[in-house]
């Protein structure tokens, strides 16, 4: 039996103003892991269906659609979306064979949207107010990425690994998702980086190629990325921790 709300996208996905991308085509090739990381149990379900569940529980979010693997859909139905009931609707798209590809496949499949919340799969401890303010600030001021001031000290090295300068710490944020966007601003930034064969490392460089800058909105630490068998370990200490925090 499928979970109420679900649906399999099938060209335009229409009628819903806040989306949440979920991106989950990656296959964990850096872990080395017998599955992707985005499927690997963490405390009492996938890292992936503690991902959905925030954005589930989100308010301002209407439908969700996670990019992922078209071999894995099937998985994801059966093993995640069945057993973790999802009350908002559900689509599926095929990712791409790089991040943006997978955003730009995504962004592609909305008719009529107004804001998409780009989220990583794998980063399972997102809150959901944080969730909610990067919404809030994308739509006063079009583009929002969460993020965290930078504790140690950073240094620019040159080609033979010899340090050549410190940036003041103070001006410097580590990124996170969700990276939230007005639809249109979006998809001018993709177009953009196509046009250009601009391959950026996130979605928030694209749009400041177009000269719009990019709000930042403080996140957590614990809104850790699942890349190392050592990010599982911590994952479960602090959701064992927290509790039902995230």
């Amino acid at each position: 039996m499928l979970t109420p709300g679900f649906k399999i996208s099938e060209g335009v996905i229409m009628k819903h103003n806040v989306y949440a991308i979920i991106l989950a085509a990656g296959k964990g090739q850096r872990m080395g892991g017998p599955i992707p990381k985005q499927y690997m149990n963490l405390v009492d379900r996938p890292v992936l269906a503690h991902t959905i569940a925030s954005f589930d529980a989100a308010p301002s979010i209407d439908a969700l659609i996670l990019v992922t693997s078209s071999l894995d859909q099937e998985f994801i139905k059966e093993k995640i979306l069945n057993n973790y009931p999802v009350k908002k609707p559900v689509f599926f798209v095929v990712g791409g064979s790089e991040r943006q590809e997978s955003v730009w496949n995504a962004i592609n499949s909305i008719e009529g949207g107004e804001i998409v919340a780009v989220h990583d799969g794998v980063r399972p401890l997102i809150s959901i107010e944080v969730i909610e303010k990067t919404i809030i600030a994308a739509k006063q001021f079009g583009a929002a990425a969460a993020g965290m001031p930078v504790k140690d000290t950073i240094k620019e090295i040159d080609n033979r690994g010899f340090a050549i300068h410190t940036p003041d710490r103070s001006k410097l944020w580590l990124i996170q998702t969700p990276q939230t966007f007005q639809l249109p601003l979006l998809m001018e930034a993709h177009i953009k980086a196509r046009e250009d064969f601009y391959l950026g490392t996130d979605d928030s460089s694209l749009v400041e190629r177009l000269g719009h800058p990019v709000k930042l909105i403080e996140g957590h630490y614990s809104n850790i990325k699942i890349t190392t068998w050592s990010d599982i370990d911590i994952a479960m200490q602090l959701l064992n921790n927290k509790g039902d925090q995230f």
